[in-house]
């Protein structure tokens, strides 16, 4: 292995003289004296055989060739802080990565909300969000696969939920559709005779699928967005969350279906901890910050 011929304090002082604008501001900032600046940035220079600063009068000025070095020389110290801070946060316990599982009908907004707060105290957690359904959710939460979990329903027995929010699902159609003619459907056993679109659980166990279930004809994808691409063809309905179909609705893209005695459904969201008792303070803070946008006030547990 060859041994490097500068040390990153060496590069460390050589940034400070150019941030602040000559050895005796340097001097002053890092509180050491200006002699041992000078020689450290001279004993650089003569190990790399090449001149980074010159002087002019009473300020030292970087060469072409210092310019070029000093930029890179500023990945490298960066990348060494951001290691020692990795380091010491992983002392503390703080989590180096965070995996969330998301049930699809939970509004991403809300969740990029509270990751927007988390990141500025993040300490550089990495994020890995997980798009599930039904059982899929479930099962992420009893393997204890994912750090914090948006459920849908009644969570998995024997595990803590905090309530966040209900969310609506709306029955679609295209307004070509044959079904958008109908001011009311009075018999569900008329949506049986059309095509219908579902979407797939994500559990490994499962082959439950998002939707009423009665319709022969019935095609499954993987999330909304695919569904409503079917929908805008003309093709099929859907049950779909009403956040996700609002401009729809609104530019007469789509048209709600009329079904007496279930023009809408609504569906409990809440947060779920798979496993508490190991915890981290990265995730506690992450939870809290997903509690507060639906203006819930964390206990101290949490």
């Amino acid at each position: 292995m060859t041994r490097a011929k500068s040390t990153l304090e060496q590069w460390r002082i050589l940034q400070a003289v150019v941030d602040f604008g000559g050895y005796a501001q340097a001097a002053e900032k890092l509180n050491k004296s200006q002699s041992s600046l000078n020689h450290a940035v001279a004993k650089l220079q003569h190990q790399l055989g090449i001149e980074l600063l010159e002087v002019k009068g009473r300020k030292a000025y970087l060469t072409q060739q210092g310019e070029v070095l000093l930029r890179r020389s500023r990945h490298v110290t960066q990348a060494v802080n951001e290691l020692e801070q990795l380091a010491s946060n992983l002392e503390q316990g703080w989590e180096p990565t965070l995996t969330i599982a998301r049930e699809i009908i939970y509004p991403m907004e809300s969740l990029v909300c509270a990751l927007n707060a988390f990141l500025p105290h993040s300490r550089g957690t990495r994020i890995i969000m997980l798009d599930s359904v039904i059982t899929g959710t479930q099962e992420l939460i009893l393997q204890s696969k994912v750090d914090i979990a948006i459920c849908a329903g009644v969570p998995p027995k024997g595990y803590l939920s905090e309530p966040l929010c209900e969310q609506e699902l709306y029955l679609v159609c295209y307004p070509s559709h044959p079904l958008a003619d109908l001011g009311s459907i009075e018999d569900d056993k008329l949506l049986a005779q059309y095509l219908q679109l579902v979407i797939k659980d994500t559990g490994v166990q499962s082959n439950i699928d998002i939707g009423w279930l009665k319709a022969e004809q019935r095609w499954t994808v993987s999330n909304f967005h695919e569904a409503k691409v079917i929908l805008n063809q003309g093709i099929g309905f859907c049950w779909i969350p009403s956040f996700l179909v609002q401009e729809e609705l609104a530019s007469g893209k789509l048209v709600r279906l009329h079904l007496e005695g279930s023009q809408k459904r609504r569906i409990m969201l809440s947060l779920v901890i798979p496993n508490r008792d190991q915890q981290g303070p990265a995730s506690k803070l992450l939870a809290s910050l997903i509690l507060q946008q639906h203006g819930i006030e964390p206990t101290n547990s949490n």
